[in-house]
């Protein structure tokens, strides 16, 4: 299951562990592609780590801060720093080869 993140519960999310934050908005076509496929990925990841989602729309500050220009943009967090960006659609495989680095 994802979580949804805004700018009160963003910070406390993040702070530890290995969290997947996907940077995305309604109106954006590749950003619904990757709903399916980020379930999915939640799913098969059950509670190694989190999969949350930023609407850029509803918390702008949030994407401010870490500069995403382009959705969907998703940034991997360890321990609440950034460790590693991916922008456009991503398949489960490619997102699975990436976190488990940090696992």
């Amino acid at each position: 299951m994802t979580v949804a993140l805004n700018k009160e519960n963003f910070e406390e999310t993040i702070k530890s562990g290995v969290t997947l934050v996907d940077f995305w908005a309604e109106w954006c076509g590749p950003c619904q592609m990757m709903l399916p496929i980020l379930d999915t990925f939640s799913d098969s990841m059950g509670d190694k780590m989190t999969v949350a989602k930023v609407n850029v729309d509803e918390s702008p500050e949030v994407a401010g801060q870490f500069r995403v220009m382009s959705i969907p943009t998703l940034i991997v967090f360890k321990d609440g720093e950034p460790v590693e960006t991916l922008v456009g659609v991503q398949q489960a495989d490619q997102l699975e080869a990436v976190v488990s680095k940090y696992l």
